[in-house]
């Protein structure tokens, strides 16, 4: 029975994870009550897809055979013109020099494999504890460590306060 179980819930995962691809922008909480799922459990499958590179949750990195594949499905649209005298490579910024995504998706909130807004939306945190979680986990990656846990302890004791 237990493998029964098993399967059916890696099935579940199947379907979860096609559709998300399907609608990258599906909130996971949406998700979830669709599916059947708790909303941890879904974060944690766009938290793997994102690892992994699945769908539109990592950065796409293009080789020439992307490009090339989509000359060839574009052959006979309109060709484009540049209004620069720099050769196409000179105006393609290289793979490696591509800036980190310091808005959508900073290297100090990734760290742990999740980031801290899915692990507050899984909790349902609101807006003193989530401050306080954010302040934690960034402690020793941005700024400086003390003025973070500060801000964190101040959060708290609003918290504490207002129970």
């Amino acid at each position: 029975m237990a493998t029964a179980k098993r399967k059916s819930s890696k099935s579940n995962a199947a379907k979860i994870r096609a559709y998300m691809i399907e609608n990258p922008n599906a909130k996971p909480a949406y998700v979830a009550a669709k599916f059947n799922a708790r909303p941890t459990y879904v974060y944690v499958l766009r938290s793997q897809m994102k690892k992994q590179g699945e769908g539109d949750f990592a950065k796409r990195k293009f080789s020439w055979a992307d490009v090339t594949a989509a000359v060839k499905k574009n052959e006979g649209a309109k060709p484009v013109v540049f209004s620069s005298n720099k050769s196409i490579t000179e105006l393609m910024p290289a793979p490696s020099t591509q800036a980190e995504d310091v808005v959508n998706h900073p290297a100090h909130y990734k760290t742990g494999g999740i980031e801290t807004i899915d692990f507050i939306e899984a909790k349902g945190l609101n807006y003193r504890l989530g401050n306080v979680v954010k302040y934690i986990t960034r402690a020793d990656h941005k700024g400086d460590r003390l003025e973070n846990l500060k801000k964190a302890q101040w959060y708290l004791e609003r918290e504490i306060a207002s129970s």
